[in-house]
């Protein structure tokens, strides 16, 4: 009888499943297809990365853009139609941010392909792998460790399966599975193999149903992004009411004659609070460091763990694969009890009686080969959190392989010899003989040694330049890993890592977290950890004030990996691990981490410091219109004339020195910087506007003479802004504040009509220079009694 998957309630209970993958043949092709046609296939609405049109809309169709239009359409009614090049402004904007993200999208979609999730199902009795979103209903999935369930279903065949469920339940325990038992679409496999029958596909998943409890791993955190985002909604809020008010206040001081210069001194003040520059800066800088990263061989699947990378100042990562190559090999084999004949005999036996293959299991085949003759009467598969593996045969006896420590703790006398074996850096695995193994309560019975395997890493060659560009940027390496403290400390210190004197064993660690986050502070290395230790560590750390990366690829780092501010996997990884990562590296190498970091630096450093420039400007902006409001005094500024601040002490020196490729991350955060920079520059802007009004009340200046002292003075301020953005100076910043200076002199001297600046008579223009000076100086102590407030108002955070 041909079994593709469905249960059979006509069979006795013994008969409805079967024993082995083996008896299992799964759909033909045809009916697979037939099932695909009609519907019934892992499809989902869920979908993650953004359509062609979805990027369309998201640069054209917002609250910013509309508020843009509408302003414009009120310049067009004052008829002063020059003043509505600010629109011109709103289209680059959208039409760069659109050609951008189409550019990385089509780099992602090709590069996603390498990444992308995928199943092992059996077609007519063969063993085939396919997307997941391939699978159909009735299929039948092969499962081994690491793997992610990609639909619902039925378990059918179960070798010592266990599952993890924490992406739907949040509880981290494994599960362990019989014949018959549910199994759903998020959790993934820990430990032994089996098969199950598809049950439910695409959107009618359990975890498709609950989006939201399924997506447990923890977002990629952007200090960055959530500063930007309550900017804007402040602004957001702040800025119809302010504009109603402040067009009252420009209708009323011309005496309720002249609508049309009202109206575009109120637009003026408007588009000044508006941060478009600001959203777009963030929004192409993150966009075009997500295709950077890609071409760096790293897939982000959150544009906010750029960020995060960039902050990183602890960064935890297993030994396999980053220290060392990830490949072993089988140096020596000690026998204890047996002759070495019968230890090769029983570890190939061993290494027969299961199916899933790690990079441990494949130097013991490499070395010991695999055989099938003897019976197998029970098996409790590895898993990370046992540290073994256990089979029973019949008629030869109960066997178990794994850490030495697990299984003979009380044999002091032994460990101790083995000591000298981790003291070199190898690993130590040891083979027993058991008085009795049972699965169901996943128990064994007393362990005496039979054999030894002592086994080595390959430390790679790049591996210490890496840790050391680390250490030189203040980024503090943990390894932690599941082989004994000693032998990792010893792989540490040879590929370089900083500190790697300092270990522990995990499993001396206290389970309760205010003393863990105590504890784990005194060191790098940690051995023995349990998948649910390197979830408390990455948690000890962020309740520290730490950013935390994870660096991954196995099911055993899949918690950790979650809940780090960063979490990365590497592409050869299990499923499991990279759909719980921020970002998959591709390559599934360790050593382009340094790159990597270095260009998440880059790219935060940059948007970090111009991001100054534009907030300089809504601060400043929002300030004025409360106070001309107050005034009832006409607005200092033209839309002409902000969009030439904008343009020569904006656009420009922002453009000029996203180009510069530096990583010199300022301390403290964004909102800290920012206020450091951004606040003194908008006080003296303020200060500067006030000072010129009082002083035309004084002189009774005409508007010409107003609107020249406005401009310039407001130029001269932009400059002093750029100037100090620029600190500290180099070549490459002098140029860019000379263009700024360039630029502002160059539409004065010969634009002089088109934004409103008339030739001042003598003494007026002398007057400029005291105020210049007191402009720079106002700067200078403004930027003082910031950095004591910031300092007051930081302390302890």
């Amino acid at each position: 009888m041909r079994r593709t998957g469905v249960r059979t309630y006509g069979m006795a209970a013994e008969e409805r499943y079967p024993m082995s993958i083996s008896e299992l043949t799964g759909l033909t092709w045809d009916e697979a297809a037939e099932k695909a046609a009609q519907g019934k296939i892992n499809i989902t609405k869920n979908n993650h990365q953004k359509t062609t049109w979805q990027i369309v809309r998201s640069h054209t169709i917002t609250y910013f853009n509309i508020l843009n239009f509408f302003l414009a359409g009120l310049i067009i009614l004052s008829g002063q139609l020059k003043n509505i090049l600010f629109i011109g402004v709103v289209f680059c904007n959208a039409a760069i941010g659109i050609v951008q993200e189409l550019r990385v999208k089509k780099l992602i979609d090709r590069l996603s392909v390498i990444t992308a999730a995928r199943a092992t199902v059996l077609r007519e009795g063969e063993r085939e792998e396919i997307p997941i979103d391939e699978i159909v209903e009735d299929d039948v999935v092969i499962l081994s460790p690491g793997d992610q369930l990609a639909a619902d279903g039925e378990v059918l065949v179960t070798e010592g399966l266990e599952v993890n469920e924490s992406m739907l339940t949040g509880e981290s325990k494994p599960v362990k599975k019989a014949a018959g038992d549910e199994i759903l679409s998020g959790s993934f496999i820990t430990a032994g193999t089996g098969a199950y029958h598809v049950s439910r596909v695409g959107d009618a998943t359990y975890a498709s149903t609950l989006v939201a409890k399924a997506q447990t791993k923890k977002r990629a955190t952007s200090e960055m992004q959530n500063t930007i985002g309550s900017i804007i909604r402040v602004i957001s809020i702040l800025i119809i009411p302010l504009g109603l008010l402040l067009f009252r206040s420009q209708y009323l001081s011309s005496g309720r004659t002249d609508m049309s210069t009202a109206l575009v001194h109120t637009v003026s003040g408007v588009i000044g609070m508006i941060p478009e520059g600001l959203v777009l800066l963030t929004s192409v800088s993150f966009i075009l460091g997500v295709g950077r990263l890609a071409r760096k061989q790293a897939l982000v699947q959150e544009m906010e763990a750029i960020e995060a990378l960039a902050r990183v100042d602890v960064l935890c990562t297993d030994k396999t694969g980053t220290i060392t190559t990830g490949d072993l090999m089988v140096m020596e084999v000690v026998p204890v009890s047996v002759t070495e004949e019968e230890a090769y005999r029983i570890f190939a036996e061993i290494g027969g009686a299961f199916d899933d293959v790690n990079a441990t299991q494949a130097a013991l085949d490499s070395k010991f080969g695999k055989s099938s003759e003897w019976t197998v009467r029970d098996r409790i598969p590895f898993s990370s959190a046992r540290k073994y593996r256990a089979v029973s045969f019949e008629e030869h006896g109960d066997f178990v392989l794994g850490a030495p420590e697990f299984l003979v703790p009380e044999n002091k006398k032994f460990l101790t010899v083995l000591e000298k074996y981790s003291a070199q850096g190898y690993r130590v695995l040891l083979l027993g003989s058991s008085t009795g193994i049972d699965s169901e309560t996943e128990t064994i019975g007393k362990v005496k040694p039979v054999c030894v395997a002592v086994i080595s890493d390959i430390i790679k060659t790049d591996a210490a330049d890496v840790f050391k560009y680390f250490a030189d940027n203040g980024v503090s390496v943990k390894v932690i890993s599941g082989d004994n403290p000693v032998t990792v400390s010893t792989v540490a210190k040879k590929a370089g890592v900083s500190g790697a004197d300092k270990y522990v064993d995990a499993s001396t660690l206290p389970a309760d977290p205010a003393l863990l986050k105590k504890e784990i502070r005194k060191y790098n290395i940690f051995g023995r950890v349990k998948p649910e230790q390197k979830q408390a560590f990455v948690r000890a750390w962020q309740e520290g004030g730490k950013t935390v990366a994870m660096v991954g690829d196995g099911v055993n780092d899949v918690l950790a990996i979650k809940d780090a501010d960063c979490g990365i996997a590497m592409a050869a990884g299990s499923e499991a691990a990279k759909h719980s990562a921020h970002i998959v590296l591709l390559d599934s190498d360790f050593t382009s981490m340094k790159s990597i970091v270095k260009e998440g630096r880059e790219i935060i450093s940059n948007i970090e410091r111009v991001s100054s420039l534009y907030l300089t400007k809504t601060i400043y902006s929002v300030i004025l219109v409360f106070i001309y409001i107050l005034l009832k005094r006409r607005y200092p500024f033209t839309t002409l004339q902000m969009g030439l601040i904008n343009v020569a002490c904006i656009g420009l020196p922002s453009f000029l020195l996203t180009l510069e490729q530096q990583e010199n991350l300022p301390g403290g955060g964004f909102l800290k910087h920012v206020l450091k920079v951004a606040a003194p520059g908008a006080f003296t802007m303020v200060t500067m506007m006030l000072l010129v009004q009082f002083l035309n009340e004084m002189f009774g200046w005409n508007p010409e003479v107003y609107s020249t002292f406005t401009l310039v003075l407001g130029g001269l301020v932009g400059l002093f802004i750029v100037a100090q953005v620029c600190s500290p100076m180099n070549g490459y910043h002098k140029l860019v504040t000379a263009l700024a200076g360039v630029v502002m002199l160059l539409a004065i001297l010969f634009l002089p009509g088109f934004y409103d600046i008339h030739t001042l008579w003598m003494g007026w223009s002398l007057l400029l220079i005291p105020l210049a000076v007191l402009a720079a100086m106002l700067i200078y102590w403004y930027s003082r009694l910031t950095n004591k407030f910031v300092k007051w108002f930081f302390r302890g955070k």
